[in-house]
């Protein structure tokens, strides 16, 4: 899974602080016998690395539970819309956006990214700084390294790590963020933090953390980075015509919105389109007969910084309404799949297999998922519903 699935997990975690550990004599040994000839390889010295172990002597339980449970990926898009976009949120969104005005005529120039989206990941990631995290980075990526199925994630963040330790911008002690090691404002993994954090205050200190200036333009330089260009919103709540041939669903059908507004697709608040040249795919991200959406590049854009797409909706639907517009049109429906997690896990891998790319094969069910069903379904004559079932897993393995 792509490192950047973890940039973002604060929105649900609770707000866990730094505790006395007992010792783990094997946890213990790991660090020393396996985590430190490959940070010493890395270029790291004794010294900085014990500093940055000192007291942490046993896994943190906590880490190892949210790795599996990330809500992005095992709600569903509204569960996790209603928890991200809140009254509070949007309405601390408009004061910042008040407040950080200059700030945010300067970042947006320069960067050329829709002061909104970076508002919608301030709130998203920390609520606007209220929520940075207060969980041991190195303690987090030691338990992702010792078990689990991050390991490959966790050394590779745990090189970055001891890079960012290396420089002096922060203290071993003090060096906090997610169970994720996602810190400061915007919550960067340590990689990103190496190649996207900008000194946007001049003063010789790439701080994150303690200066939302500098996070908050980062994030527009990872974000212009990924391709996030302002000609283009990140997408549109729209409505289908009558008769809309469901096949086209998905992003294996990019067109532009000039060419889907031929087809009949209309913004569900009735106002114009724009960006006619834009292209973009229709997406269902709860199913068919829930709320349908027309996203763009720039979508894609916000799903590098976190490659869910509940997050990236809700960043998306955040910052506008943040900007002072509505709520969505369409409701959501209720869903209650019969699927345990081995059948979930199950038909995406049939689905794969036959070539239905669901974008993975570990039981959370996103976007890309809901193509792959329709893409079956289209081709083996059923109703194009979208919906996970153990009655379409049954039809799979027949058909398999």
């Amino acid at each position: 899974m792509d490192r950047r699935t973890f940039a973002s997990l604060l929105l649900f975690a609770p707000l866990l602080t730094r505790e006395a550990f007992a010792d783990d004599p094997k946890f213990v040994a790991f660090i020393q016998n396996t985590l430190w000839p490959r940070m010493k390889t890395a270029g790291v010295s004794k010294q900085l690395f014990d500093q940055a172990f000192a007291g942490i002597t046993e896994p943190d339980p906590v880490v190892l539970k949210l790795a599996d449970n990330q809500p992005e990926f095992t709600s569903t898009t509204s569960a996790y819309l209603e928890k991200a976009v809140t009254p509070v949120r949007i309405d601390t969104g408009r004061q910042k956006a008040g407040s950080e005005k200059k700030l945010l005529d300067a970042i947006e120039a320069k960067y050329g990214v829709d002061r909104y989206i970076i508002l919608g990941i301030w709130g998203m990631e920390s609520n606007f700084g209220k929520m940075k995290g207060s969980m041991s980075v190195m303690r987090s990526l030691a338990t992702l390294a010792y078990s689990g199925r991050r390991k490959k994630y966790a050394y590779e963040q745990m090189a970055a790590a001891f890079r960012i330790l290396k420089s002096g911008i922060v203290k071993p002690n003090d060096f906090d963020g997610s169970w994720a090691a996602a810190m400061g404002h915007t919550q960067f993994i340590p990689s990103s933090y190496i190649s996207y954090a900008v000194d946007w205050t001049g003063d010789g200190r790439k701080d994150i953390w303690n200066s939302h200036q500098d996070a908050l333009a980062s994030t527009a330089n990872y974000l212009a980075r990924a391709g996030w260009r302002n000609d283009r919103p990140w997408g549109w709540e729209v409505t289908l015509p009558r008769g809309f041939d469901m096949a086209l669903i998905g992003r294996s059908h990019w067109k532009t919105v000039a060419e889907w507004e031929k087809l009949g697709l209309r913004r569900a608040d009735g106002a114009k389109f724009g960006s006619p040249d834009a292209q973009a795919f229709v997406m269902v991200p709860q199913g068919v007969s829930g709320p349908r959406f027309l996203v763009t590049k720039n979508f894609l854009a916000i799903m590098d910084y976190n490659i869910s797409h509940s997050y990236a909706l809700s960043v998306g639907h955040l910052a506008d309404r943040i900007r002072g517009r509505g709520e969505f049109a369409a409701q959501w429906p209720e869903v209650s799949y019969d699927l345990t997690y081995k059948q979930r896990v199950e038909l995406q891998s049939r689905l794969n297999a036959l070539g239905f790319e669901t974008g993975g094969n570990d039981g959370r069910f996103g976007a890309r998922t809901y193509e792959a069903i329709i893409a079956y379904q289209k081709k083996n004559g059923l109703p194009l519903d979208g919906v996970p079932s153990v009655k379409l897993l049954q039809s799979i393995g027949k058909r398999g």
